[in-house]
């Protein structure tokens, strides 16, 4: 009887052992502690509010709250167990201004616009999460909608001409070819013609010098003037009249800002696009050029099963 009172002392010591470990360990990978998560922007809105509030629901273990940049003040005064989401190239410029402060996520700005800001100088505690659809997956888009389309034409400026060495890389791993056309003076259209004679489509890059609200109706008319479909660069051009993009919406940054809030900072990479993507294509011009265009939900589920394991 002392025999089995003494065993199972020492079992009651030995579970109470390892729930002490259990709960250490799990100190040790932070999921006890909770993190205070604060979302900035330059201004508020009611979409960011919610965007705030969909955070907070998803990660009741932490603290999520918004605060206007103005509001912010010296980083290095918050806890650098704190963690940062800052939006838009504006509050990137600010961040970089500050050399102390938190672990740093940054949404809302594209490659371009983050290039003129870095300036070949990327603090360590600041991670990009990219705005603008990755090459490579627009590419994959541009050949499963036009598969005997070998010759992807690619206008670029001298804020984008970084990004086609990259455009080139992906190409080749498609067996596409990449007619690069350099368009400095938007009121000469004769390089945007001469590339659209030489390709047999277009692929935007999301810079703002070539596509924005002056030249992208001019771009259009001579794209369809030519029968040239024009990927991206961005979803917001796919109702304007581009083919088809991909994009993630608000549900799949919540995704990856998950992924990466439950990692340590140390972690987190310096740039990175999201996983989670949808595709949408515009009917009426793929009828208009010709092109069979699956729905929306069938080209998403098509690029994803193609996408490279993390």
């Amino acid at each position: 009887m002392q025999f089995a009172y003494s065993w199972m002392n020492q079992y009651r010591k030995a579970g109470v052992y390892r729930l002490f470990l259990l709960f250490f360990s799990s100190l040790l990978a932070g999921k006890v502690y909770a993190t205070e998560i604060i979302l900035s922007d330059t201004e508020d809105s009611r979409a960011l509010r919610s965007f705030t509030q969909s955070l907070a629901e998803q990660r009741p273990q932490d603290t999520v709250r918004f605060v206007e940049s103005k509001q912010l003040g010296d980083l290095s005064k918050l806890s650098p167990e704190s963690r940062l989401i800052l939006l838009g190239p504006q509050a990137l410029a600010h961040r970089l201004k500050q050399k102390q402060g938190p672990p740093t996520l940054i949404l809302r700005v594209s490659r371009v616009q983050a290039y003129s800001l870095l300036q070949n100088s990327h603090p360590d505690n600041i991670s990009l999460l990219w705005s603008d659809p990755p090459l490579h997956r627009q590419l994959r888009l541009a050949h499963e909608l036009l598969p005997r389309g070998r010759r992807i034409g690619a206008l670029y400026s001298d804020q984008s001409v970084f990004l086609i060495e990259e455009l080139q890389q992906a190409a080749k791993a498609l067996g596409l070819q990449i007619i690069e056309q350099q368009w400095p003076e938007k009121r000469d259209n004769r390089p945007l013609q001469q590339l659209l004679t030489s390709s047999d489509l277009l692929i935007g890059l999301d810079d703002p010098k070539l596509f924005n609200p002056l030249t992208i109706k001019s771009l259009l008319l001579s794209s369809y003037a030519h029968q040239r479909a024009l990927i991206g660069p961005t979803v917001g051009y796919v109702k304007a009249g581009s083919l088809a993009s991909s994009y993630s919406d608000e549900a799949d940054w919540l995704k990856t800002l998950n992924e990466l809030l439950d990692q340590s900072p140390r972690n987190w990479p310096l740039g990175q696009y999201s996983r989670y993507f949808k595709v949408r294509g515009n009917p009426q011009v793929a009828r208009a050029l010709g092109i069979e265009l699956a729905s929306d939900e069938e080209l998403t589920r098509r690029l994803t099963s193609g996408e490279p394991r993390p």
